[in-house]
């Protein structure tokens, strides 16, 4: 009784016993072939998911539940009154959407076109206080021009008038 007889009660094994070695060896590489580019195509999505940079406005931020530590790009208005200038290029604003508020911290130089009431969109991370680090802030550059995600947050907040704001 030869190996093939004695496994036939397993149907893949009949069938792998049936093949020829030329047959199996394609099969071998087809397989090697899958698992290849799966293996591939997984490092790829988990390289770029730490290039990915998410946009949320302040009402986003609770609903989502963004975890401290994770960078994304947060838009809104700066909230009147909310400026403070600290010790050299220390900078403390809130952003807001007209439902929430977020305080961000961020030193560095502010564009000239930073302004309380207008529209901006930092990047940067939340801290364990729920303080947005800002690595990076950029406002509106004229008065007809608001990056789009801002426009869809302020239109959900109802805070949106068509023309400007």
């Amino acid at each position: 009784m030869g190996l093939c007889a004695a496994l036939e009660s397993f149907p893949a094994r009949l069938i792998m016993c049936a093949m020829t070695s030329r047959k199996r060896r394609r099969l071998y590489f087809a397989i090697a072939l899958v698992c290849a580019g799966a293996a591939g195509a997984a490092l790829v999505v988990r390289a770029l998911q730490d290039n990915v940079l998410y946009f949320y406005s302040p009402s986003d931020i609770g609903v989502k539940h963004v975890p401290a530590d994770v960078s994304f790009r947060i838009g809104g208005l700066v909230q009147r009154g909310s400026v403070v200038r600290g010790p050299g290029e220390a900078v403390h604003f809130v952003v807001t959407d007209g439902r929430k508020q977020v305080p961000v911290e961020y030193s560095g130089a502010l564009p000239d076109l930073f302004r309380e009431g207008q529209g901006v969109v930092a990047s940067g991370s939340l801290n364990p206080h729920g303080v947005f680090r800002a690595s990076e802030v950029l406002a509106k550059h004229d008065e007809r021009y608001m990056p789009p995600e801002v426009v869809q947050a302020l239109k959900r907040a109802g805070r949106w008038k068509e023309g400007g704001r």
